[in-house]
């Protein structure tokens, strides 16, 4: 439509759109202004002067009428007389440069149903170099052919385009050929892309300095915008590290065309074996929907898991149905400290649950008279010797707390604010489990503990006192049914292993609570009658997780006559409970990368978040990188620190030899720790296929750049107008050329319409 309307445009003004747009508008006449006005003023006093003198037969408005058309037909005449034209400043041949840049990624391999792959398109606009195109660029301009993925290479003959590079960055390669072209007079960039950009950094600062300098950037689009028939997994999201047996929840983002609502299986493989398989929902067309899934490796150590959809029938892409994450496996001993006011059921139960997991240890610390404590699972004597830590540093060596039935004026208010900073600066994470002295009961509103939990409390302390309570008939919520704790632990009578939309064994809760806070996230409710209460809920606090259950008796979903002897759910609730509480708590030397795979030759960003043992950031110290690749070749980089972040050390390297590379960050200096502060994590070095994630043709991305530069976008089908439109830039040499405008169509066109309807009203007004 556009193109027909811009071909009717240069059939009666003789020039196309943007030449106007860019031209002057002159007269070859020259003279004083006044004269020209002057003359023009005569020709329409004649004009009118002519049918005003015309009195019989003629109305006022007739002689109005005739009159504005003889003006308007003598002015016309008069414009072609003062030789109008259009002022233009042109290339001069074979003095100006533009560049050419090919698109030579992997993505160029795509062919759109019933049409030729991109590639074809290419080659059928470059030919061997000699195409109509780039001929017509010659003509006026010397050429410069680009061929670009990762990288910018100059080339002489298009031949030599393989399409296989194996990602592309426009930004970057539009950056390279400016810089290249940089000492020659400039006209303008061609960019024959599918607008695919690999590249970490935004082109928006490089869109800036083109603008600067004046440089249009001329955008071809290569591919079409949308794929009729395709499913492709965005990207997979999945904690850092686990431990080794815990359930997570993975997160994949799933795209589709063509297969609206339809129902596919998500496979997560771990080195071929199937560890979890979900029937999932494809979102409607166009739409990307996250998706979860259930997972859990047994296995130690960084394990690449392959989330995948079988392909369906006639799939554009192929290569786009899996994602490759890489996860930490840790086995290790997390240390768990469970504070507890007075003897009770819950204690003996919780810890039979978990002291057959191996990767737990839950330190007991349980009050049996006033000063008296019984200590279990402690590593030596003097753990805990003299009751609860009066220290930071002795709290922060633990992983997790579990706050059990204890009034809050059992302890200080340092070690309340001790408690509180164990969550939001330490980043470890809070179990508050209910009874007659927890929440409000036990008189924590108004504390500091107050801020951490996950709903409101309020109302004074009610010392030795049982407070009434009800029988709870608890429902796993919706966010509970998603989430791994209670989605395959949720206890139930009838010993489902999956989770179960009611536990059927009530429980009693002395801690009447209900409403959560902004952001907390309820996963298990409790009713009774028509009140309803937060049995299982969290929230993020500072860089902690707090966990709140205010119940008595979960234990009850374990010793309860309704449940079967084999029913193994309260177990594996609470395993997996404090295995959550634990599993994002840092250590003092915390150490991540800035993508977990990367492409052969990517850098490989290292950061490291140092404290002491007081959880106090430290930019003291001295952090060196060990770098092991899978040969075997050892790397050592030493790791600054990022002087506008306290504790914060970065360094980078090239990731040269694929597979799977080990780094580990060891820290010296004046921390006063017992042991090397060190941590690891690991890179895998692989093919990423990025060019066929989200390969349909990106136009918002190059219509920017053409907008932002001053150039233009166009499409195979209407870029026969590129090279007149880049001699139209006014960029390098140039000379000012003279275009009329006196022999437009459209001036005889309305000449012969004014004269006729002048004919035409005296005729029908018997004036003729």
């Amino acid at each position: 439509m556009a193109t027909s309307l811009e071909s009717a445009f240069q059939l009666l003004f003789k020039y196309r759109p943007a030449v106007f747009a860019e031209g002057d508008l002159a007269f070859g006449v020259a003279g004083p202004i006044a004269l020209a006005l002057a003359a023009v003023a005569v020709a329409g006093a004649v004009a009118i002067t002519t049918y005003w003198r015309v009195t019989m037969a003629s109305t006022l408005r007739d002689r109005v009428v005739l009159g504005a058309l003889r003006t308007a037909a003598l002015l016309l005449v008069l414009f072609c007389l003062f030789r109008p034209m259009l002022l233009l400043s042109a290339p001069v041949p074979q003095k100006n440069f533009v560049g050419v840049l090919i698109d030579d990624s992997r993505s160029m391999q795509i062919a759109e149903r019933g049409t030729a792959a991109r590639a074809d398109v290419i080659r059928a606009v470059l030919g061997k170099g000699d195409s109509a195109l780039v001929a017509r660029l010659k003509e006026k301009f010397r050429v410069r052919l680009f061929r670009f993925g990762s990288s910018l290479d100059r080339m002489e003959d298009p031949k030599i385009l393989k399409f296989d590079a194996p990602e592309s960055r426009v930004g970057d390669a539009i950056s390279y050929a400016r810089q290249e072209l940089d000492a020659v007079p400039l006209s303008g960039l061609v960019v024959l892309s599918d607008g695919a950009d690999n590249a970490s950094a935004a082109v928006g600062d490089e869109l800036l300095s083109l603008k600067a300098r004046s440089v249009p950037v001329f955008t071809v689009g290569i591919g079409a915008e949308r794929f009729e028939n395709d499913v492709e997994i965005e990207r997979v999201e999945l904690p850092r590290q686990v431990l080794q047996g815990s359930s997570f929840i993975a997160t994949a983002l799933v795209r589709q065309r063509g297969h609206n609502r339809a129902r596919v299986p998500l496979v997560v493989e771990d080195e071929g074996r199937t560890i979890a398989r979900e029937e999932i929902e494809l979102p409607p067309d166009g739409a990307a929907s996250p998706v979860r899934i259930a997972v859990t490796v047994r296995d130690p150590g960084p394990r690449a898991l392959r989330f995948s959809i079988p392909l369906q029938t006639g799939e554009q892409v192929t290569q786009n149905n899996e994602r490759r994450a890489l996860l930490d496996v840790r086995r290790r001993r997390e240390k768990v400290l469970y504070i507890e006011g007075e003897p009770r059921y819950e204690v003996r139960f919780v810890r039979e649950a978990v002291e057959a997991d191996t990767n737990l240890q839950l330190v007991l610390l349980q009050r049996t008279a006033d000063n008296k404590y019984l200590r279990l699972n402690v590593d030596g004597p003097a753990e805990l010797a003299t009751g609860f830590p009066t220290s930071r540093s002795e709290l922060f060596k633990y992983r997790a707390i579990v706050l059990g039935s204890i009034e809050a004026s059992a302890f200080s208010q340092e070690q309340l604010r001790m408690l509180a900073d164990f969550v939001n600066v330490r980043g470890g994470g809070m179990l508050f489990l209910g009874g007659r002295s927890s929440f409000g009961e036990g008189g924590y509103s108004g504390t500091p503990l107050a801020d951490v939990l996950p709903f409101y409390i309020s109302g004074d302390a009610v010392p030795d006192s049982l407070t009434p309570f009800a029988e709870l008939q608890v429902r796993v919520t919706p966010a509970g049914m998603m989430h791994p704790v209670t989605q395959h632990a949720a206890p139930s009578a009838a010993g489902a292993k999956g989770a179960s939309p009611i536990v059927t064994v009530p429980v009693t809760s002395v801690n009447k609570v209900t409403r959560l806070k902004p952001g907390a996230v309820s996963l298990m409710e409790g009713l009774a009658g028509r009140n309803r209460q937060p049995v299982l809920a969290f929230q993020r606090y500072g860089r902690g997780l707090s966990v709140a259950m205010p119940i008595q008796d979960s234990y009850l979903w374990y010793m309860s006559a309704d449940v079967p002897v084999e029913d193994v759910a309260f177990r594996t609730l609470w395993r997996q409970l404090l295995r959550w509480i634990t599993s994002d708590t840092p250590d003092l030397l915390r150490v991540s990368t800035s993508e977990s795979r990367v492409r052969p030759g990517g850098a490989v960003v290292i950061r490291a978040e140092l404290v002491d043992s007081g959880f106090v950031r430290r930019n003291d110290a001295k952090l060196v990188a060990q770098v092991r690749a899978p040969s075997g070749a050892l790397k050592h980089v030493t790791m600054e620190w990022v002087v506008d972040r306290d504790g914060e050390y970065q360094a980078s390297y090239a990731s040269d030899e694929a597979g799977l590379h080990t780094i580990r960050v060891a820290a010296t200096g004046t921390l006063k720790t017992e042991h090397v502060v060190e941590d690891s994590t690991f890179v895998a070095v692989a093919d990423l296929n990025s060019e066929f994630f989200g390969a349909e043709m990106r136009r918002p991305l190059l219509q920017r750049i053409a907008d932002e530069t001053g150039g233009k976008f166009y499409t195979p089908a209407t870029m026969n107008k590129l090279p007149e439109d880049i001699a139209l830039t006014k960029r390098g040499v140039t000379v000012i050329s003279q275009m009329d405008l006196w022999d437009m169509p459209i001036i005889l066109v309305l000449l012969v319409g004014l004269l006729s309807a002048e004919w035409t009203y005296r005729r029908r007004r018997g004036l003729a």
